[in-house]
C-alpha cells in the first residue's frame, strides 16, 4: 500500500497487511498452517520466518493490519484478549509497581489483577475513572498505569481519554485503553494520548463468535519490541487459521458496526420508556454522565446497553425470556447475546469493590432486524414482570 496516501478506515481494514499473494495472486492472505520453515542456510530466515511461535505469516497479515486501523506502529496478536493483558503487565510492571484500573471493569481484567497480579507483588487500585480528581489522587511513585476501559465492561462509563493520557504522562506512567467495546472504528485511543491499546479481538474485531483472540496495539517502536519480546518468550500467540478468522471479521468491521450502533440505539431508547426498566446505562443517551466525553472522543456510542430492572429476581427473568437474544457470555458477534453480569460474566468481582448491581442486565445487541429485536426484548419484559 502507498504509505504516502492517507486512507479511510474502512480501506485499511480490508487492504492493510494484505497484499496479493505474490505467488498465486489470491486476494486473500493463504493460512499458513506450519510450525517451521527451511532456511536458506544456517541463518537465512526467508522473509524471517523460523518458527510460527515467533511469526507466522497470516499472523503477521493480521498484526500489520491491528496497527494501521488503530493508527499505531506495532501490533501484535495473541490467543486471549487476557493473554494480551498478562504479556502487557508483565512487559511493563515490576514486583512493586502500582496501577490504577477502573472500578467497574471487566470481571475477567479484575481477576487477573487480584489473583494473578497480586500474588507476583503487583499492586492496584479500583478508581471512578470520569473523577479525574480521583485519578490523581490514587497515583503513586510506583504508579506505571493507569488502565483504562470505555466504554466500561458492564456499567458502560465513559472516561476522558485525552485529559487520563496527561495524568499518567505527568507521572511517568503509561494510558492504557481497553478499546474492545468501543473497536477502532469508532475510538481512537492512540491519536488521543493513550500509549496502548488493548483488544479483546474475540469480540468485534472478530464479530462472529467463532473464533477468541486477543491484541496489543502501540504507538512505540521501543515498546513494540519490548511486547513483541514477551510475546515470543511467553508464546500465548494466536495460531494461523485465528488469524486468518479475525482478519477476515476486521474486514467487515465498519458496517456491522454503524448497525450494531443503529439498533443498540433504538433498543436503549425503547428501554427508556418501558415502565419495568429503572434505568438505562447508554452512552448515546444525553443525560448519561459521560455522554459530552463520549461525544467528544467516539464516532458513534456502541452496541453494548445496559440496564437495571426493580429487583435480582426480574433481571433474571428478562435474561431468561428472551428467543431472539440468546442466553449467553461474550459480546460484540453479529447475533444478539443477553446475560446477567453479575451471575456470569463479573462473578468473579462478587464481594469486591468492583462487584455490579445485581439487578444488572447487559446487552450485546446485534445487527438483526430491529423491529423484530425490539418485539422480543418487549415480550420478555412483559413476561418478566407479569
Amino acid at each position: 500500500m502507498d504509505k504516502d496516501v492517507h486512507q479511510a478506515f474502512e480501506t485499511l481494514a480490508i487492504h492493510a497487511g494484505q497484499e496479493p499473494d505474490p505467488v498465486t495472486g489470491a486476494v486473500v492472505p493463504p493460512i499458513y498452517q506450519v510450525s517451521t520453515y527451511k532456511q536458506d542456510g544456517i541463518g537465512g530466515l526467508r522473509g524471517g520466518y523460523e518458527y510460527s511461535r515467533s511469526a507466522n505469516p497470516t499472523r503477521t497479515a493480521l498484526e500489520v493490519c491491528l496497527a494501521e486501523v488503530e493508527g499505531g506502529v506495532r501490533g501484535l496478536a495473541f490467543a486471549s484478549g487476557l493473554a494480551a493483558e498478562d504479556a502487557l503487565l508483565r512487559t511493563v510492571c515490576r514486583p512493586g509497581d502500582h496501577v490504577v484500573i477502573p472500578n467497574d471493569a471487566y470481571g475477567g481484567t479484575y481477576r487477573l489483577f487480584a489473583k494473578v497480579g497480586e500474588p507476583w507483588g503487583m499492586v492496584f487500585d479500583p478508581v471512578p475513572l470520569g473523577d479525574v480528581a480521583a485519578v490523581r489522587a490514587a497515583m503513586r511513585p510506583e504508579t506505571k498505569i493507569i488502565w483504562v476501559e470505555t466504554p466500561t465492561n458492564p456499567l458502560l462509563g465513559i472516561a476522558d481519554i485525552a485529559t487520563l493520557a496527561s495524568v499518567a504522562h505527568e507521572a511517568g506512567a503509561l494510558l492504557v485503553v481497553d478499546n474492545t467495546f468501543a473497536s477502532p472504528y469508532l475510538q481512537q485511543p492512540l491519536a488521543l494520548g493513550a500509549d496502548v491499546v488493548v483488544h479483546s479481538t474475540t469480540k468485534y474485531i472478530g464479530g462472529h463468535s467463532d473464533v477468541v483472540g486477543g491484541a496489543l496495539v502501540t504507538s512505540s517502536a521501543e515498546l513494540g519490541e519490548r511486547l513483541a519480546f514477551h510475546q515470543n518468550a511467553m508464546g500465548a500467540v494466536a495460531g494461523p487459521f485465528d488469524a486468518w478468522l479475525t482478519l477476515r471479521g476486521i474486514k467487515t468491521l465498519g458496517v456491522r458496526m454503524d448497525r450494531h450502533c443503529a439498533n443498540a440505539a433504538a433498543v436503549a431508547d425503547m428501554l427508556t420508556r418501558h415502565k419495568a426498566v429503572r434505568q438505562v446505562l447508554y452512552p448515546g443517551l444525553p443525560d448519561h454522565p459521560g455522554h459530552e466525553v463520549a461525544v467528544k472522543q467516539m464516532r458513534a456510542f456502541g452496541g453494548m446497553v445496559s440496564f437495571r430492572m426493580a429487583s435480582e429476581e426480574a433481571a433474571v427473568r428478562v435474561c431468561e425470556s428472551t428467543r431472539l437474544f440468546t442466553l449467553g457470555e461474550s459480546l460484540g458477534g453479529v447475533e444478539s447475546l443477553i446475560e446477567h453480569p453479575g451471575r456470569m460474566t463479573h462473578a468473579s468481582a462478587a464481594g469486591s469493590p468492583l462487584e455490579v448491581p445485581a439487578d444488572l442486565v447487559r446487552l450485546s445487541v446485534g445487527i438483526e432486524d430491529v423491529g423484530d429485536l425490539l418485539r422480543d426484548l418487549s415480550g420478555a419484559l412483559a413476561a418478566a414482570t407479569a
